[in-house]
């Protein structure tokens, strides 16, 4: 998943610091026995974190996971959620559908290479083609901005280049983007607001 703006601190690793991407963090966990990492928000808490001390940063974690359960009163549990990731961007690239509140997987897809804000439009478009198809008007959640705009502009604005690793992926987005030309739907995409609720539940979870 968003293009997700994530930042890692390696306590404990084969270079400690502060890195932008899953990608450049697992370079420095990888192979070491004892790593101490973990995934923020902001850059501001990244930062903060990382002149700290890491037991005080899980504790505070864990606090803000027990927080706020009141916050959640207002999710539409009778609902999908939707998340796309890319081992690298571009990567490859997954994404899937799961039941908001069991967290059932309910499909799920994967490509050679491809982008995460790719991976989070083609999920809404399964999940709506899903629903469509099963004359169902539930939500769908997606955490990410960038492709709920380009659900409403019927047009996934990528930059990725068209070659021979991505080819199958254009027929792809290209068959979405007909879909959403050709047909209407009345299904509400609704923004997961991750920080009151924290991440959403088809997260793939590489933090």
């Amino acid at each position: 998943m968003t293009t997700k703006n994530k930042y890692y601190v390696v306590w404990q690793g084969n270079q400690p610091g502060i890195y932008k991407s899953w990608t450049e963090c697992q370079l420095q966990i990888k192979g070491y026995s004892d790593a101490k990492y973990k995934s923020f928000s902001s850059l501001e808490e990244a930062e903060k974190a990382f002149h700290g001390d890491y037991s005080d940063a899980i504790k505070k974690a864990n606090k803000k996971e027990k927080e706020p359960l009141d916050s959640q009163q207002n999710i539409i549990w009778e609902s999908i959620a939707v998340d796309g990731a890319s081992s690298g961007n571009p990567g490859v690239m997954e994404y899937q559908g799961v039941h908001t509140k069991t967290k059932e997987q309910l499909f799920y897809q994967k490509f050679e290479l491809g982008t995460n804000n790719i991976g989070e439009f083609l999920a809404l478009v399964h999940a709506l083609a899903m629903l469509e198809k099963q004359q169902r008007q539930i939500p769908i959640y997606s955490d990410s901005k960038i492709a709920i705009g380009w659900i409403k502009k019927k047009k996934c604005n990528t930059k990725l280049e068209r070659n021979r690793k991505t080819e199958v992926l254009f027929q792809v987005i290209a068959r979405a983007e007909k879909w959403l030309e050709t047909n209407s739907f009345r299904v509400p995409i609704l923004k997961w607001e991750t920080e009151k609720w924290g991440e959403i539940p088809a997260d793939f979870g590489r933090k």
